[in-house]
């Protein structure tokens, strides 16, 4: 299957010579939720601008569904919605007008029923003739939603689109993105919650100081670089280990009443089954124990300060 973008040794110099992005190359499928994670600064933003043909690049490629983003961009912008980090809307313009002007911009012929169908979907409905102005922050992000996807776009970029919204509201939006998906709509977001990544994505794509330091899918990537924690449960408090179990970095709890054994996913053995055995000889016992697994947040950050 042909990737519906495709990004080639993609580089990004401004006039300061500082360098946003060095030598970039990435292909999405169609179909797929791609979650792009980096710190600020990181050039997620300027990644996301060139692919939409918002900003130049310096060198390298991007085709979307398989035109050129500079020598065809029409085709290729009509393609993606685009939900921008930053608000810009026109404050005394109303809900309703500003999304159906948004669907005219791309060629799109007038249709009611989308434009009702889509601020039903965002909750938006009971606000559609509210000048935008009197809208909440919350309500100003369901509204850049709704102009992204007034044109029915088959790419939909979400640039952290949670960011400063309630609970409640970013559920109801990671719903919707579900649908989107299921409806065949390629999305790539980017989001300061990794905990959504990690239940929304199929791959993640980390990028730091304008490189690409990784892509991969998620259950792979946290299969590979996932470190599992068991728990023992004590039924004594104890302050100190015997010498016997040194090999193990067994850690005490606070409370002297759990240790907690680390070991790599990645490895032939866990060593589980040793420990216990060493446990029993040593006179220790233990009530109960489970398992935990880092967070797809937890790996983020050791990639980066690898990186």
């Amino acid at each position: 299957m042909s990737p519906i973008i495709s990004v080639s040794n993609l580089t990004k110099t401004y006039k300061s010579g500082f360098t946003a992005l060095k030598n970039v190359s990435l292909d999405i499928q169609p179909g797929e939720i791609f979650a792009l994670l980096g710190p600020n600064g990181a050039g997620k933003t300027t990644l996301i601008s060139v692919i939409c043909g918002l900003a130049m690049a310096t060198e390298g490629k991007v085709t979307v569904g398989g035109h050129d983003n500079v020598t065809d961009y029409r085709a290729a912008r009509q393609m993606i919605g685009l939900v921008p980090q930053e608000l810009h809307t026109d404050a005394f313009e109303k809900v309703r007008n500003t999304v159906s002007f948004s669907r005219g911009l791309f060629g799109k012929a007038k249709d009611p029923a989308h434009i009702e169908k889509t601020l039903k979907d965002l909750s938006l409905w009971d606000k559609r003739d509210s000048p935008i102005i009197t809208l909440s922050g919350g309500m100003k992000r369901r509204v850049m939603i709704a102009k992204a996807l007034a044109h029915e776009p088959q790419i939909l970029f979400l640039d952290e689109p949670t960011a400063g919204v309630d609970v409640e509201l970013r559920k109801s939006m990671w719903q919707l993105v579900r649908e989107l998906r299921e409806k065949g709509v390629t999305i790539i977001l980017t989001t300061h919650y990794i905990e959504e990544a990690e239940e929304m994505a199929d791959r993640v794509g980390v990028i730091n100081k304008g490189e690409i330091i990784l892509v991969e899918d998620k259950a792979s990537l946290m299969q590979k670089l996932g470190r599992k924690q068991l728990k023992l449960h004590l039924p004594e408090r104890i302050v100190s280990l015997p010498p016997a179990l040194a090999p193990y970095n067994l850690e005490i709890s606070e409370d002297g009443e759990e240790l907690t054994y680390t070991y790599d996913t990645k490895g032939e053995r866990t060593g589980i089954t040793t420990l216990l055995n060493d446990l029993r000889d040593a006179g220790l016992a233990f009530n109960d124990l489970n398992t935990t697994q880092s967070s797809l947040e937890e790996i983020f950050v050791s990639l980066v300060k690898r990186a």
